[in-house]
């Protein structure tokens, strides 16, 4: 491949792209890393203070974008939250599926039945909820598009005290395998991301502060450090660039190396 159509296959120019869970961590990282694809971005959260944050940081890049409210476990706000994508920018392009949580730690015989069904709602319902309506608009435009779903190294092994996490992101891998063989003759390519441990709020927030669990989590790392939402981020927003054209539902490790070991 000629080296300029190599750059030209990374750029998202003339693209609308959406983000879930985009008010901080990944889902920031990956909006910007959208934003410097060229893309127009829609970043929807429930925090609308780091949703509307995040959103500045994107138009000071030059790039049109929009915060929308939602939550992303009701199938109303989701469809609203398409609509209102298209409303704005006339298309949908790229998607994100990104909102999660890592819910409660306990022992899998004393988990809390709510507490399952939360993690389940907001971790795998939302990204049915958000792949239907994606695919759906992605499907009218009659030009493809590309969906990448954030799983987790914790969907591709097993880990203790955290059943409802491990379940939600083994079936974010499913949903998105399943839809990716499904659309992938219409040109609507479908992926995940398993990010291993990464230095984000919500991680700063289970280890809560404890420097033991920190050095725990390094050491089950081959490459010696926590990720960067970033780096995480970047693979995602490949995954939605023409360099990624071949690439169809494919969970791709992005953790130092921790599930090779």
């Amino acid at each position: 491949m000629d080296p300029a159509d190599f750059a030209a296959a990374l750029r998202l120019d003339g693209r609308v792209a959406l983000v879930t869970g985009g008010a901080s961590g990944i889902g920031r990282a990956s909006a910007l890393g959208f934003a410097d694809a060229g893309a127009t971005v829609v970043v929807a959260d429930v925090d609308e203070t780091g949703g509307q944050e995040t959103i500045e940081l994107v138009e000071a890049k030059g790039r049109d974008g929009k915060f929308v409210a939602a939550d992303v476990t009701d199938a109303a706000q989701v469809a609203a939250l398409v609509h209102e994508t298209v409303s704005s920018f006339g298309q949908l392009d790229c998607a994100h599926n990104n909102a999660g949580i890592t819910g409660a730690a306990a022992a899998f015989v004393d988990y809390p039945d709510d507490e399952w069904d939360r993690v389940l709602a907001i971790n795998l319902k939302s990204v049915f909820l958000c792949m239907k309506q994606e695919i759906a608009q992605m499907l009218s435009q009659g030009r493809g598009g590309a969906i990448v779903n954030s799983s987790s190294g914790a969907g591709l092994v097993g880990f203790p005290s955290l059943p409802a996490y491990v379940a939600s992101k083994h079936g974010v891998i499913g949903l998105t395998r399943s839809a990716g063989v499904e659309y992938a003759k219409r040109g609507i390519r479908v992926n995940a991301i398993c990010p291993g441990s990464t230095r984000t709020p919500m991680l700063e927030g289970y280890m809560g502060g404890s420097a033991e669990i920190e050095r725990m989590m390094i050491a089950g790392q081959p490459i010696g450090r926590l990720g960067t939402a970033e780096e995480v981020a970047a693979a995602a927003v490949w995954l939605c660039t023409d360099a990624a054209s071949f690439v169809v539902g494919h969970a791709m490790a992005v953790d130092g190396g921790a599930v090779a070991q």
